[in-house]
């Protein structure tokens, strides 16, 4: 499976309103789209809960991995984005 290392790019990491907005992308790809951190199984990035677990903070790496490349590129954009501001 294609997969792409991004940093967190919000400034408080993947807490519940950036972890929504990335679950609601996958949900609305419709594809299977999974996200991990270094040492770390990979979780459901169609669940905001799973996204939280992670505990990514601001600038942790993330590897956004998908069969589909338009919901890996959204998803990607998205982790790297400051969904904060």
């Amino acid at each position: 499976m294609p997969s792409t290392t991004v940093a967190v790019g919000s400034s408080i990491g993947l807490h519940a309103r950036p972890a929504a907005l990335i679950a609601d992308a996958v949900a609305e790809a419709g594809v299977d789209v999974t996200l991990a951190v270094a040492d770390s199984e990979p979780v459901d990035a169609g669940s905001a809960l799973m996204i939280m677990t992670l505990g990514a903070t601001k600038g942790t790496e993330v590897t956004v991995t998908s069969d589909d490349q338009a919901a890996l590129d959204k998803v990607v954009a998205l982790v790297e984005a400051d969904l904060d501001a």
